[in-house]
């Protein structure tokens, strides 16, 4: 049988996060901004709000939240864009881990791996960053509602 450990696994996503740097790192730098509101008077207030529904969009199936009414604004949309992503890949997950043994093995793993995603797309919506997520970012640029 297989003996996992936590360590390992965030070892293995820290060396896969390092490598995406590595391997576009102008693509990245050239996607990242910085969010900016409108009016300065608004600014605080709607910044907040934007935030917190863009959270949601890490959150299971939240993400349908934003995803269908922040359309029009940018920085949710792209949050929601990316969470959405994240809950089509834990979907997945939980219908893989009904596979006897396999499933038993991987689910698990990817679960931790999602969670992880989930941490590092929180903390990008509380930096008003607008950077994709590692290994599934490049998906959600795909969508197209």
């Amino acid at each position: 049988m297989y003996k996992v450990e936590i360590k390992d696994l965030i070892k293995l996503l820290i060396k896969i996060m390092d490598e995406d740097i590595q391997k576009e790192p102008l693509e990245e730098q050239a996607t990242e901004q910085t969010f900016t509101p409108e009016t300065p008077e608004q600014a605080p207030k709607k910044a907040e709000d934007n935030k917190l529904i863009a959270i949601f969009s890490y959150i299971g199936a939240l993400c349908l939240i934003p995803l269908l009414t922040k359309k029009d604004d940018e920085f949710v949309f792209f949050h929601a864009k990316q969470g959405f992503v994240l809950f089509i890949a834990e979907v997945i997950t939980t219908f893989v881990a009904v596979i006897p043994i396999l499933g038993w093995i991987i689910a698990p793993i990817a679960g931790l791996i999602w969670f992880i995603l989930s941490i590092i797309g929180i903390i990008n919506v509380l930096g008003e960053k607008t950077k994709g997520l590692p290994i599934l970012g490049k998906y959600a640029n795909k969508i197209k509602i």
